[in-house]
């Protein structure tokens, strides 16, 4: 039977590079996006011209009936999933906390916490050897802001990607003995789109001097970390949040 993952935000930067990298290693990929739909057709391609086996599928994960259709499309295009990546995450416009309406707050929780908790508990259902599956792992996409807090640029994101760390942490321990490893990456400064949805398409380059590496990372940098935590290499490994920073 395939190892079946589903990527979440996967058109683009990291998840793409996820994707494609972990479809190398010979999982079904289930490439998610939200609005995107080119980019995400172009993930698959690459994936099939490669040799691969993976389907682009649209779904909104900050609303709940979207993750639902999303997970009944990845059972029946590809199987029972055996892998999750919480990719799908969102910044807004730089802006300082006494700025930040109430509809940004409750947008920026809805994608990046409450969507990925949903996600995982659909996977969970699929995956757990108490509901019959064979195991599997899950990963969640953090960031280093959950450490530096982002301040003057968006606290609300940092607070959502502590959210993650936290969930990661409670979750691993909930569900270590039903076959699932749950695990983090936190990436630092990576040349991926989302600093200029963010409006600081230079962020990278303006930042990079603030690395000991002195320089940004690249999604499949990011993205072998990734498929590591999903493989069988580690196997032993569960609750654990890896630092992809450069040392910053």
């Amino acid at each position: 039977m395939d190892e079946v993952l589903l990527v979440t935000g996967g058109s683009r930067g990291i998840g793409a590079a996820t994707a494609v990298l972990a479809a190398r290693k010979g999982f079904a990929v289930a490439v998610n996006y939200a609005r995107n739909g080119a980019a995400a057709e172009e993930v698959v391609h690459a994936i099939r011209s490669a040799g691969g086996k993976a389907v682009a599928l649209q779904g909104d994960v900050g609303d709940e009936a979207q993750v639902m259709e999303l997970f009944r499309q990845v059972d029946a295009k590809l199987g029972r999933l055996t892998a999750l990546v919480n990719n799908a995450g969102i910044v807004d416009r730089t802006a300082r906390v006494e700025e930040m309406s109430v509809e940004r707050l409750k947008r920026m929780m809805d994608v990046n916490v409450i969507g990925s908790i949903v996600c995982a508990r659909e996977a969970i259902k699929r995956m757990s050897t108490r509901h019959g599956g064979k195991g599997g792992a899950i990963v969640n996409v953090s960031s280093a802001a959950a450490r530096l807090g982002a301040p003057g640029q968006y606290v609300d994101y940092a607070a959502s990607k502590g959210a993650i760390d936290s969930f990661t942490i409670g979750l691993a321990k909930e569900i270590a003995a039903e076959g699932i490893r749950v695990n983090a990456v936190r990436p630092g400064l990576i040349e991926t789109d989302i600093h200029a949805s963010g409006g600081l398409p230079n962020r990278v380059r303006e930042l990079q001097h603030l690395v000991p590496m002195q320089r940004g990372g690249s999604a499949e940098e990011v993205a072998h970390a990734i498929v590591w935590l999903l493989s069988p290499e580690a196997s032993y490994t569960t609750m654990s949040l890896i630092e992809v920073s450069g040392g910053r």
